[in-house]
């Protein structure tokens, strides 16, 4: 069974900070780390690998310091990582990334099980795992919450939707996206993360995928939407007033009766 993972670097969303002339990410403001749903999918694949003698391929896209998710990747036992990383691919939407994924997929040849989150916390769209599916002309399961059963010929289960939870089998190939309840990860450990700072990291570049894919696709010139700029939203502090003597009683009445709250 060959699973494949896709992850990605993201800023560290808790400590990112916005250009203030044009509202952009300042993704430097914030030390990156591996997508947190992402995650969830590479402990599913290494659950896999323990159950079934899967093989985990993970893969990636963005800048050469994005080789750090490729190696934490490997310290929680995937056998191989691939960064997909050149200036062409710079400046992609999620049609452009969805489509250099799926390139670099049909590129690795036969698969099972696509991997990944349900989103990143950086874009925050979840519409990138539905369109390397659709890229790969292959069915997806999105918001997955829990596999019940996997076996080499099918897998079950429980999809999150907004009506409530559904139980579903499916055969391969099939892209599953899993949600925060998918599993907890678990953290490898000092020998895992040594083993990885001497594995081999596999980079790709543009020319690489250029058998499999179109390079007017790739990046900013494949992308179907442009981002102006982001507005940051102030932040709400909460409102307070204290009130002290003996008529701070009366006054807590009086402004708790002016909001409407003792009504009824």
């Amino acid at each position: 069974m060959h699973v494949i993972v896709l992850a990605k670097q993201v800023p560290d969303i808790e400590k990112v900070q916005f250009k203030k002339d044009s509202g952009w990410v300042d993704r430097k403001s914030a030390d990156a780390e591996i997508n947190p749903f992402d995650l969830n999918a590479l402990e599913a694949a290494q659950q896999l690998k323990a159950q079934l003698g899967a093989t985990v391929t993970v893969v990636s896209m963005g800048p050469a310091s994005a080789e750090s998710v490729l190696r934490e990747a490997i310290a929680r036992d995937a056998d191989r990582g691939i960064l997909l990383s050149d200036d062409a691919f710079a400046g992609s939407d999620t049609l452009a990334t969805a489509y250099t994924l799926a390139a670099a997929i049909k590129k690795l040849g036969d698969f099972d099980l696509i991997l990944c989150g349900e989103k990143t916390v950086d874009g925050d769209t979840g519409q990138v795992g539905p369109a390397v599916a659709e890229r790969l002309g292959i069915p997806h399961l999105s918001f997955v919450s829990e596999l019940t059963e996997v076996s080499e010929g099918k897998l079950s289960a429980v999809v999150e939707t907004a009506s409530g939870s559904l139980k579903v089998e499916a055969g391969f190939p099939l892209l599953v996206t899993g949600t925060k309840e998918l599993n907890v990860p678990r953290l490898p450990t000092l020998k895992d993360k040594l083993r990885a700072r001497k594995a081999e990291v596999e980079k790709w570049s543009a020319s690489d995928l250029a058998d499999v894919a179109e390079a007017a696709r790739f990046g900013a010139e494949g992308s179907g939407t442009v981002v102006q700029g982001i507005a940051v939203p102030p932040e709400k502090k909460r409102k307070g007033e204290v009130l002290k003597g003996d008529g701070a009683a009366a006054q807590l009445v009086a402004a708790l009766d002016k909001e409407g709250l003792l009504k009824g």
